[in-house]
């Protein structure tokens, strides 16, 4: 099992930043990818970036350019870095976790992000 904490959402300004953080606990095993996904009210929910465990990134493209993912492998934390915030990022982001070799799938219990325009 695998245990993913969440931190960081809350309320901004359009144009403004956050940060997201995204520590994972249990058993983790190399190999893995850790990513954000978001749901809006009405939307299915959709990623918006990831990393593997040797660094390879992917975003989405309404984020490219604005926000970066990073990752402390030795505290098995995430970092989603979201700069020029916009009303349609206002979202409750979810932390994922995935083992490659087991395929253990794990969700955090998602963190709000409002953006007032």
């Amino acid at each position: 099992q695998v245990q993913l904490v969440e931190s960081g959402g809350g309320l901004v300004q359009a144009g403004g930043s956050l940060r997201l953080s995204c520590t994972a606990s249990g058993s983790i095993k190399s190999g893995n990818y850790m990513g954000w996904y978001r749901q809006a009210p009405g939307k299915q929910r959709e990623l918006v970036a990831r990393i593997s465990s040797g660094g390879y990134t992917n975003y989405a493209d309404s984020v490219k350019d604005r926000f970066t993912i990073a990752r402390d492998v030795a505290k098995n934390t995430i970092y989603l870095q979201m700069n020029s915030l916009k009303a349609e990022d206002t979202a409750v982001y979810y932390c994922n976790y995935y083992g490659i070799l087991n395929r253990q799938d794990a969700w955090g219990q998602g963190t709000l992000v409002t953006v007032s325009s």
